[in-house]
């Protein structure tokens, strides 16, 4: 079962989540994506920190200013000194808050 981590905790301790399946809520600060690409990104803030989603699940990116909930994988592109670099959760799964 995915748990509900925030999103500070994930940036100052990647390796202790990486490759694990978490939730994440708050709110998109930007999304984008290209036409005809298969994967989208946006960011989350729940005001302890922000991180990238990538999704590929098709469909549209939610908005700035959306609350979502999200569960994904955290995976890191790589460590460069020490810190992360290129850190993001992988979406598996993405609900609206009501």
């Amino acid at each position: 079962a995915a748990r509900g981590v925030q999103i500070g905790e994930l940036r100052y301790h990647p390796a202790k989540y990486e490759h694990k399946t978490v939730t994440i809520a708050g709110t998109v600060t930007s999304s984008w994506g290209i036409p005809l690409v298969p994967f989208k990104l946006y960011k989350v803030d729940d005001g302890t920190g922000e991180i990238t989603v990538v999704s590929q699940n098709g469909g549209f990116t939610p908005s700035k200013g959306t609350s979502v909930r999200v569960k994904g994988r955290l995976n890191e592109v790589g460590s460069f000194g020490g810190q992360s670099v290129g850190l993001h959760l992988q979406e598996i799964d993405r609900d609206f808050k009501r």
